[in-house]
């Protein structure tokens, strides 16, 4: 019952090593290298936690499906958070033809910034509407433009800030 219980317990230190690690990764992705910095002292210590209780007793089969368990679950809920919490913005791209209904003013009522460019499409002319927006108002923004003009073609895709401050000092180089 004792190695069941330890089991368990590095099954859970595992789960949540392996989901803060995930949001460590996006967010050292994103330029949020504090952030990416605090999370990996957490994760790094409930490693060093779990290893050291399979690797003092290796003849533990249960520990060591506890310890593979928790990373396999922890992969997965640390996506499920990600995705909850998220984190960044993504660029949406309307693609819509010209004498369509327009997207722009609509999304611009919801707060978001739209770019909008007149382009040539295989059937002709098309309007190109840009629009960046935090990843947790996708499915908002979407139902936006879906009920405004059913026909635009859409595609959502993740983007990250520059570091302007870097860029600046490449600049000054």
């Amino acid at each position: 019952m004792e190695a069941l219980f330890a089991a368990a317990l590095i099954f859970a230190a595992r789960v949540a090593d392996v989901s803060i690690g995930t949001i460590r990764i996006v967010a050292l992705v994103q330029g949020r290298n504090a952030v990416a910095g605090v999370l990996g002292f957490f994760e790094s210590a409930i490693w060093l936690l779990a290893a050291s209780q399979v690797v003092t007793s290796l003849d533990s089969p249960i520990k060591l499906i506890g310890f593979a368990a928790g990373f396999g679950a922890g992969t997965a809920l640390g996506g499920f958070i990600e995705r909850r919490i998220g984190m960044g913005k993504a660029l949406i791209r309307v693609i819509s033809p010209h004498d369509g209904p327009a997207v722009a003013p609509v999304l611009r009522e919801m707060g978001f910034g739209v770019t909008v460019l007149n382009a040539e499409g295989v059937e002709g002319p098309v309007r190109l509407s840009f629009s960046v927006v935090p990843r947790r108002r996708i499915s908002e923004a979407l139902h936006a433009v879906r009920a405004t003009n059913p026909n635009a073609y859409v595609t959502v895709e993740r983007t990250s800030a520059p570091d302007l401050a870097h860029q600046r000092r490449m600049v000054r180089a």
